[in-house]
C-alpha cells in the first residue's frame, strides 16, 4: 500500500499551539471564545464540552434570499462589525416540519424554527490557530430530505467526532422545494444567464466557494475539500460533479444511497417553467413582484398543491446537460468517489417485504416478462413469507447491480477511482426491528455519531463505527479509503465486482453470477 498523508497531529504539535484560535496574545483560558476572521467579519465559536473541538454554528455564507432576492442566485453575505457569536444553528429552510417520521427519528430530522433566511453553515474544528503548513482536510456535508425538507442541524450530522479525527467538518443549508427549485418564464427572462430554477444547488456552490475562501481561518485546507451527502444530499453531490460552476471546488465525493445506473434526472428548463407557471396560477401571483410579495408561509402552502413537483432543471448555467450526458462526454468534475447503498433502503414503506405469493408472481411476470420464470427460480415465492423475503433480497441485489452499472458507465470517461459499498447493519432497535438497515442508517456510523442515538448497542456497532468513519476520514485525507488496521477496500475495476460489505457478513453476498446477469440484462434492455 502506498504511503499516505496522515490527518492527525503529534502530541508535540498539540502542546505547542496556543489555545486561542486567531487572537494572538489573548489569554489561554478555556472560557475565552475561540474566534476566526472570515471575509464578512469575525465569528466566535464555542468549545464542545469535553473535547478540543470548537463549533461555529450559524455562519452566513450568503445574503438572506428574501424580498427581491427570492428566486435569485445567492448573493454575498452582508458584512458585520465586531464579533458575531456563532453559538447556535440557524433556522431550517422553509419546509413542512414532520418531527419524527419513522424510521427517521428526531436525530435525523429538521426542527423549528423555519425561515427563508436560512443560508448559513456550521464548522467544527480542533485546530487551535491558523498554520498554513498544517492545514487540515475538509469534509462538507450536504443533508438529504428529497430536496423538500431537512437541514444541517440534526444530531446525526454533528461534526465534532470527525473534527476530533483531524478533519474540519462543515454542514450547510440550502433552499428547498419551491424556494429552491421553481423555474418560471419571467425568472428566466430577468436572469442575465437566461436560467432559472436551480437556486438550491446554486446555494451549495456558494457554500463551497465560501469554504474555498474562508476555511483556512478554521485550520482547513481549501485544496483538500471532499463533498458528501446522503439521499437527496447524494443527488446534490452528483450534480456538483456535473456542473461547470463547481469545477475546482472539491477533490473528492461521497454519495451515500444515491448513485445508480441512471444518474439523478433533471427536467428541461421549459418543462420546469411550465410547472412554475402552474404554481404561480395556484398561488395567485401574476407577476414576479406579486410572487415575491407572497408570504413564505403562502409559498410553502402552494407548493404542496397536487401535481406540482420541484426539482433541478437543465438551466444552461448550473447544468448544461443531464448528468449522464456530462459523464458520457467526459466533461465531468472527475474526482475519486465513494458510493453505496443500505440493505433495506425501502423499509420505510408500509408494504416493505409484505406481498402475497400470487401478487409476487404477477409482479415478476410484469417486470421481467420472458425472464420471469428465471426470476422466480432465483427468488422463489411459494408462500407469502417466502415471497416477502425474496422481494427484499431481489431489491437488494438489483440495487447492487445498478451500482455496478453506474461504475461501469463512469469508468468509460473517468480517470479517478470509485469505491462501492453495501451497508447491512441494522441499528439496534428492539421497538422497530422491521426497519432493519434503513435508508440513512449508515450516517451515524460514517460520521462517528452513534452517541446521538440512544440504542442498546453491541460491540459490533462500535467496531463498525470505527471502521466506517475511518474509511471516510482516510478518503477525505487522501482520496483513498484504505488505511492500516482496516480491511482493504479495492476500487471498482472493469469486469470485476469489487464491493465493500460494511456490517454483518451474510451468505447472500456477493450476488451470484446468475442473479447479477438477470438484473444486468433487465437494465440494459430498458427502452
Amino acid at each position: 500500500m502506498r504511503s499516505r498523508r496522515r490527518c492527525g497531529y503529534s502530541a508535540r504539535w498539540i502542546l505547542a499551539v496556543a489555545l486561542c484560535f486567531l487572537a494572538p496574545g489573548a489569554p489561554a483560558q478555556t472560557s475565552t471564545p475561540l474566534v476566526a476572521k472570515v471575509a464578512s467579519g469575525v465569528v466566535a465559536g464555542e468549545r464542545v464540552q469535553g473535547t478540543d473541538v470548537t463549533a461555529f454554528e450559524g455562519i452566513p455564507f450568503a445574503a438572506p434570499p428574501v424580498g427581491d432576492l427570492r428566486w435569485k442566485a445567492p448573493q454575498p453575505p452582508v458584512a458585520w462589525e465586531g464579533v458575531r457569536r456563532a453559538d447556535h444553528f440557524s433556522a431550517s429552510c422553509m419546509q413542512v416540519i414532520r418531527g419524527e417520521h419513522l424510521p427517521w427519528t428526531r436525530e435525523f430530522m429538521a426542527q423549528y424554527p423555519i425561515s427563508e433566511d436560512c443560508l448559513y453553515l456550521n464548522v467544527w474544528t480542533a485546530a487551535k490557530k491558523r498554520d498554513t503548513a498544517k492545514l487540515r482536510p475538509v469534509l462538507v456535508w450536504i443533508h438529504g430530505g428529497g430536496l423538500v425538507e431537512g437541514s444541517a442541524a440534526p444530531e446525526s450530522y454533528n461534526g465534532a467526532a470527525m473534527a476530533k479525527r483531524g478533519l474540519v467538518f462543515v454542514s450547510i443549508n440550502y433552499r428547498l422545494g419551491a424556494f429552491g427549485f421553481m423555474a418560471h418564464p419571467a425568472l428566466t427572462a430577468e436572469s442575465p444567464n437566461h436560467a432559472s430554477g436551480d437556486y438550491g444547488l446554486l446555494d451549495v456552490v456558494a457554500a463551497l466557494r465560501w469554504v474555498r475562501g474562508n476555511i483556512a481561518a478554521f485550520g482547513g485546507d481549501p485544496s483538500r475539500v471532499t463533498i458528501a451527502g446522503q439521499s437527496s444530499g447524494s443527488t446534490a453531490v452528483l450534480f456538483m460533479t456535473a456542473s461547470p460552476l463547481a469545477k475546482g471546488l472539491f477533490r473528492g465525493a461521497i454519495a451515500e444511497s444515491g448513485a445508480d445506473l441512471d444518474p439523478p434526472t433533471s427536467v428541461p428548463l421549459k418543462e420546469a417553467e411550465q410547472n412554475g407557471s402552474a404554481f404561480a396560477e395556484k398561488c395567485g401571483g401574476k407577476t414576479l413582484r406579486e410572487l415575491r410579495a407572497l408570504s413564505a408561509e403562502r409559498v410553502l402552502e402552494c407548493q404542496q398543491s397536487p401535481g406540482l413537483r420541484f426539482r433541478p432543471d437543465i438551466d444552461g448555467m448550473f447544468l448544461t446537460r443531464g448528468v449522464g450526458d456530462v459523464f458520457s462526454a467526459g466533461v465531468q468534475n472527475d474526482v475519486p468517489t465513494i458510493t453505496g447503498m443500505n440493505a433495506d433502503e425501502g423499509s420505510a414503506s408500509s408494504g416493505y417485504g409484505k406481498v402475497s405469493a400470487a401478487e409476487y408472481a404477477a409482479r415478476a411476470k410484469k417486470n421481467y416478462g420472458a425472464d420471469s420464470e428465471e426470476f422466480l427460480k432465483l427468488y422463489p415465492g411459494e408462500t407469502d413469507a417466502e415471497a416477502g423475503e425474496s422481494l427484499k433480497q431481489s431489491s437488494r441485489d438489483r440495487g447492487q447491480v445498478s451500482m455496478y452499472l453506474w461504475a461501469e458507465k463512469r469508468a468509460e470517461t473517468s480517470r479517478t477511482p470509485a469505491y462501492l459499498y453495501y451497508f447491512n447493519r441494522a441499528i439496534p432497535w428492539p421497538e422497530h426491528p422491521e426497519f432493519a438497515a434503513f435508508h440513512s442508517a449508515e450516517i451515524p456510523y460514517a460520521l462517528g455519531n452513534l452517541a446521538a442515538l440512544q440504542r442498546p448497542y453491541e460491540p459490533i456497532d462500535y467496531e463498525l463505527e470505527r471502521e466506517v468513519s475511518g474509511y471516510w476520514e482516510q478518503f477525505v485525507c487522501n482520496g483513498d479509503p484504505n488505511q492500516r488496521g482496516l480491511p482493504g477496500w479495492l476500487p471498482y475495476r472493469k469486469g470485476q465486482r469489487d464491493l465493500m460489505e460494511l456490517g454483518v457478513k451474510t451468505s447472500m453476498w456477493p450476488i451470484t453470477s446468475e442473479r447479477r446477469f438477470l438484473f444486468w440484462k433487465s437494465y440494459l434492455e430498458k427502452p
